[in-house]
């Protein structure tokens, strides 16, 4: 069995909101243009990660995935489940919603989309658009119909290290000055709200989805009330930001590495591990891999113990059992 992690090379989508702080930021070599996404960890077919080391170097996630079961933990199904992003937006994104898996499968052929957000960076006073005020969906309707969007939005205020848990039917946008790391469902499909009447690329208002986002927004917006869990380990800390109770999709934790810090695989099926400040090293019996601010890689289910080193901090994930 290999037991080596795999180190993944990202992929960066241009957008209109985009800017070029992953390349400061990060370190990243990205396109010329405006960069709002960096595809971190993915398998989906809009921006796939290739393996950069070991034995499967050069072979792409989602083709190992469906190859090699044995890596990730035998799953049932073909497509890998989850995808992590960094996004840097660098103006407003569109007032957008996405469906869940049922209306998803039905009209997109597609995953649905609950998502999450970390917060890497937050200009000050900087804030999401994050719910809404309509009680019922008549009134919905209405407040959409007659573009009454500073009634209807609400604003939630963020900062650096915040958390924020979207499932999906969620109105939601990021705003300027703000970069998260995004742990999603692994699906594209998105709902467009609302877009500030820019123009795009062909000289024309971006194609708005009023219809199918009235279909899929909850009703009325009651915010997820998720919980933190903390575990100390000396210097070092654990914080599981969402867990299996409240997500049937993924557990996110934030791993804040000071002191040696070892951990087991034990029931998941493998992980997905973001350094997003730092350095250190992974330590996997007599081996040793430096990690740095920006690099990404999956644990896969044949490593069943490690240590991480140094000073940094990891963003981690896996899928919940009975979702992947």
């Amino acid at each position: 069995m290999d037991s080596t992690p795999l180190f993944l090379k990202p992929v960066f989508h241009r957008k209109i909101w985009g800017g070029r702080n992953l390349e400061r930021d990060f370190g990243y070599q990205i396109p010329d243009g405006k960069i709002g996404e960096c595809w971190a960890i993915s398998g989906h077919p809009h921006g796939v990660s290739t393996i950069k080391n070991g034995t499967y170097a050069g072979e792409t996630l989602d083709v190992l995935y469906r190859q090699h079961p044995e890596l990730f933990d035998h799953p049932q199904e073909t497509k890998f489940p989850i995808l992590t992003k960094i996004l840097d937006a660098n103006d407003q994104l569109s007032i957008q919603v996405h469906p869940d898996d049922e209306y998803a499968k039905k009209n997109e052929n597609s995953l649905g989309k609950t998502e999450c957000w970390y917060v890497l960076k937050a200009k000050p006073d900087a804030y999401l658009i994050y719910g809404h005020t309509a009680k019922s969906h008549d009134e919905l309707d209405e407040m959409i119909e007659d573009g009454k969007w500073d009634k209807l939005l609400k604003r939630l205020p963020v900062k650096q290290g915040d958390f924020i848990f979207t499932p999906s039917g969620t109105i939601h946008a990021l705003t300027e000055g703000i970069e998260v790391l995004e742990t999603q469902q692994s699906s594209d499909i998105t709902y467009r709200l609302y877009d500030y009447d820019r123009i795009g690329q062909n000289g024309k208002k971006r194609r708005l989805d009023i219809a199918k986002s009235e279909d899929v927004i909850t009703v009325p917006f009651v915010a997820p009330h998720i919980k933190p869990q903390v575990v100390r380990d000396k210097e070092s800390t654990v914080t599981i930001l969402v867990g299996s109770e409240d997500s049937p999709y993924f557990t996110v934790q934030k791993l804040s590495i000071k002191t040696p810090l070892t951990e087991k695989m034990r029931a998941r099926p493998f992980l997905l591990v973001s350094v997003v400040t730092g350095s250190g090293s992974l330590v996997i019996g007599d081996y040793s891999y430096n990690v740095i601010k920006g690099d990404h890689f999956i644990l896969p289910v044949t490593i069943n113990k490690w240590q991480w080193l140094g000073d940094m901090t990891l963003i981690t994930s896996w899928p919940n059992l009975g979702k992947y």
